[in-house]
């Protein structure tokens, strides 16, 4: 069983979720959001740390998989969301987890199969792939998309290694 904690990273509202996958089937274990409540930017920075090493304690995923920083037209929104995302890898990585990236377009193409998509069609394939019926709010179904999209390449990897296996 692979169990992959997704983070779609923000300086006031962290989307996580936690996937298992078993042989022919994906399962929910958790997510939510981490929602930064402090004034100052630094104190938030220390808010998604410990949001996201409190997940990675409570729910001992083996892997993180994260959204990369794109490129906004503001620059301290960029730095911001950057620095974001650096306190998000480090609650992960203080647990000694891999950490895997993958930009946005990358996983909407993974999901909806169009770079483009929009944040409902994404929560749309998110809810269809892992049967989930509880309500979800994009920043979750973000995380969990991000989540997905690393089970489905580490899938392809496997394919691709057995098929190069076979051949020899």
């Amino acid at each position: 069983m692979t169990r992959v904690l997704g983070i779609d990273p923000g300086s006031r509202i962290t989307g996580f979720g936690v996937v298992d996958e078993f042989p022919g089937r994906l399962a929910v274990v958790a997510c939510g959001c981490i929602k930064t409540e402090a004034d100052s930017f630094p104190e938030r920075l220390r808010q998604i740390y410990q949001g996201i090493f409190q997940v990675v304690e409570e729910h001992a995923p083996t892997e993180i998989a994260i959204e990369q920083v794109f490129a906004h037209k503001n620059m301290d929104s960029a730095l911001k969301l950057g620095q974001a995302r650096g306190a998000a890898i480090c609650g992960g990585i203080a647990a000694g987890l891999p950490v895997h990236e993958y930009a946005a377009r990358e996983v909407k193409l993974a999901l909806v199969g169009k770079g483009s998509a929009e944040k409902q069609q994404v929560q749309h394939m998110v809810r269809i792939l892992l049967s989930y019926k509880e309500p979800l709010t994009l920043d979750a179904s973000d995380a969990l998309a991000v989540a997905l999209c690393h089970l489905h390449h580490q899938q392809t990897r496997r394919r691709m290694q057995r098929v190069a296996g076979v051949g020899r």
